[in-house]
């Protein structure tokens, strides 16, 4: 229904607490990193904000993370869901400290998509990171630390939201994931203060809406 809250749905978390060299190689794990953990869910956008999360509350790195092909209603497997990501550290007891941030972000219910229309078929998610950890700091080319703007939605949609977003926040739009992606979607990160970058989420969302409310326009 238009306007409700979708949230993410952790569907396997996994723990390799000594991983084989030759395994640790081929999931981006660097040598002095010997314990991992395989995380999916139904909302891939969750799984990177998580994922960043851990790397700020957990001596851990994100080593690999990657979108399913289709979305987590074409998943492929019961557990596959829409993203998967792996974080790895020196210790199992660094990477369980990061499984439990994930989870606590999951149970907080902090990060959800919001519905734009009745039968839930155009949706977008927006969240504000007051302070980036380094998986994002990589994946913008921006300093850690810094306040950035997560911002997902469909493909149309959000090439216009990510558009209204610059303009009416001040934020400046450093990563743009042009249609179509493995889930066929679409989205934007931006990078200013924490306000501005409120400011372009909610401007974002408000873009996506409008065209789901008009999609065609003269």
């Amino acid at each position: 229904m238009k306007g409700d809250k979708i949230y993410p749905e952790i569907l396997s978390f996994v723990i390799i607490s000594k991983v084989e060299r030759c395994m640790a190689e081929e999931l981006g794990m660097t040598p002095d990193q010997h314990s991992c953990a395989i995380l999916t869910a139904t909302i891939d956008d969750f799984v990177f904000i998580a994922l960043d999360e851990a790397t700020k509350r957990a001596n851990v790195t994100c080593s690999y993370a990657k979108s399913f092909y289709g979305g987590n209603p074409n998943s492929s497997s019961k557990l596959q869901g829409e993203g998967i990501g792996i974080i790895a550290g020196p210790t199992v007891g660094e990477v369980k400290a990061a499984v439990e941030a994930v989870k606590e972000i999951e149970e907080n219910k902090i990060i959800y998509a919001v519905s734009c229309n009745e039968d839930d078929s155009i949706c977008y998610l927006t969240y504000t990171v007051s302070r980036i950890g380094s998986f994002f700091a990589e994946m913008a080319g921006i300093p850690e630390g810094s306040a950035m703007g997560y911002a997902a939605g469909p493909s149309v949609e959000s090439i216009y939201a990510s558009d209204y977003a610059v303009k009416a926040s001040g934020a400046t739009m450093v990563k743009f994931f042009a249609p179509p992606t493995e889930t066929n979607s679409s989205g934007a990160l931006f990078f200013g203060t924490q306000s501005e970058c409120a400011a372009a989420c909610k401007a974002f969302g408000e873009g996506v809406q409008s065209i789901a409310d008009d999609p065609i326009q003269s």
